[in-house]
């Protein structure tokens, strides 16, 4: 047997683990899934096959390798200003409804990977607060949660390589927001990541100590739940969420279960989800 094969009840066994460490719903013949994120740790961790590592996975009895593990599942591919619309909204839209409230304003990023979306965040702001300096008095709060305690700590460092960098940034941006490090990579600016949080969240969890939001963004995650436990999620985010807050999904995502709690209010371009009035 190869050492990357996956025998047929290790796999089940460990769709079965994954679904209840973090909810991430596999399904059937995602085998090369679990192949391609799982060799590096098989290769860290010195096993001699992927199924090995699987059954020690789900024993249970090594939490370093099982953190490990997830945090190779849960990792996604990320992009500053992805898809282009939420961004332009917030600009063009949201933040000049929300400036009218007089309250400090805090936006949530579900999710956030490697940091780009809730750095994006930051620098929209940014670039609003410049061309309204008497908005926002009190600021911005981004709170960034992602359940991998890994990328969290890259996301925290702020740096990226030249492939990073160059998904989705504006040159104007690459300008305004990063400085080159010694090692030739980029690193944002203390401007926009003093005005990030990030902190460590399963999204199966509570999220009563995250406070209330403004605006949520939980985007290109909601696709790796069962149906239950996504209309779960998305009444505990309409919970935190100011009586007038909004939600962004991902652009691609389903909108099965959203309509208990948001209502749609689409753009040009583009849409998003309002908080149902209780």
């Amino acid at each position: 047997m190869d050492q990357r094969d996956v025998g047929e009840q290790e796999y089940r066994d460990f769709v079965v683990f994954l679904e209840r460490q973090c909810g991430i719903v596999l399904g059937d013949n995602k085998q090369y899934l679990v192949r391609s994120r799982l060799m590096p740790v098989v290769r860290e961790f010195e096993f001699a096959t992927l199924n090995t590592l699987l059954k020690a996975v789900i024993n249970g009895q090594n939490r370093q390798l099982n953190q490990s593990v997830i945090d190779a599942m849960t990792t996604n591919e990320t992009l500053w200003f992805r898809d282009t619309y939420p961004f332009q909204l917030l600009a063009s839209d949201l933040l000049p409804k929300l400036a009218k409230t007089k309250r400090n304003l805090r936006i949530w990023s579900a999710a956030c990977s490697s940091g780009q979306e809730p750095y994006s965040i930051a620098m929209v702001f940014q670039e609003y607060k410049r061309q309204n300096p008497q908005a926002f008095p009190g600021g911005i709060e981004i709170v960034a949660t992602d359940l991998s305690s890994d990328i969290l700590e890259r996301a925290r460092l702020a740096e990226y390589d030249n492939l990073s960098i160059a998904r989705g940034l504006s040159e104007e941006r690459r300008r305004n927001y990063f400085t080159t490090t010694p090692n030739g990579h980029h690193k944002l600016t203390k401007d926009v990541t003093s005005l990030v949080t990030f902190r460590p969240l399963n999204l199966l969890d509570g999220y009563g100590s995250l406070g209330r939001f403004d605006v949520v963004f939980c985007r290109n995650v909601l696709i790796y739940f069962a149906p239950e436990v996504k209309r779960q999620i998305l009444q505990k985010i309409a919970a935190c969420l100011q009586k007038d807050g909004i939600l962004f999904l991902g652009a691609s995502e389903s909108i099965s279960g959203v309509s208990d709690f948001f209502n749609m209010v689409r753009c040009n371009p583009g849409l998003y989800y309002a908080k149902k009035s209780q």
